[in-house]
Order: structure tokens, then sequence, then C-alpha cells
């Protein structure tokens, strides 16, 4: 599975942006797809998952809850995430990660818990 975030970009406090996932190379059925965020020098940080057929309810990490929304269409083998509100801390390399539904608890919120990982998107937010 290769995956790519789009979508990042500059964006003032309190604006909003739409990230993109797009998997290719394969079918996304059976997988969870998560959001990370990475600081420069930092651990990829959890943001947000969805399960493969959304019937479980989305995870969001504390500091985006409310303000971002995960979402899914698997007919487009796509996830995106609304983020709202922006604020500078949002400022981050964002990226996605697919993860084997039978290889893990939920919700996945460890970076090693995913399987497949694409390259990031830049998001800032300038205050």
């Amino acid at each position: 599975v290769q995956l790519q975030a789009s979508g990042g970009g500059l964006v003032q406090t309190g604006g909003s942006l739409r990230l993109s996932c797009a998997a290719s190379g394969r079918t996304l059925s059976g997988y969870r797809l998560g959001w990370f965020r990475q600081y420069p020098g930092k651990e990829r940080d959890f943001v947000a998952v969805i399960s493969w057929s959304s019937r479980l309810t989305p995870h969001y990490a504390d500091s985006v809850k409310g303000r971002f929304t995960i979402s899914r269409d698997n007919a487009k083998n796509t996830a995106y995430l609304q983020m709202n509100s922006l604020k500078p801390e949002d400022t981050a390399v964002y990226c996605c990660g697919a993860d084997w539904a039978s290889n893990s608890s939920w919700p996945p919120t460890s970076k090693y818990e995913y399987d497949y990982w694409g390259q990031g998107t830049l998001v800032t937010v300038s205050s």
C-alpha cells in the first residue's frame, strides 16, 4: 500500500484546512486509517483514527477534539482530516498511516501499530 498525504499549506489562526490521504497499490479494506503529526525534532504524535467500516467511533487526541474531524471514502480509497479553528500549535508535518485491524486493539494510537505510512504534508498556522 502506498499512501500520499496532501492538502497542507499556510493558514491563519482560526482558519481551516482539509487534508487528504490517498491510497494506491491495493484496497484499504480492513485497514484503520490514522493521522499523526510530527514537530521538528520530536516523535510522531497521534491525532485521529477511523475504522474501516466507520462502525467504531473515531478517536481523537484531546488536543484536537471538537476541532478536527476524520472521515474516509472507501470507494475512493481516501481518508480525510478536516481541521477547523486552527492554532499555531497545530503547525506540524501531518502524515497518514494504515493499520491492519486484526493486528491491534482499538483505538490504535501508537505509531508502532501502523503497517504503512505516507509522506507527510506540512501545515503552518500563522499567529
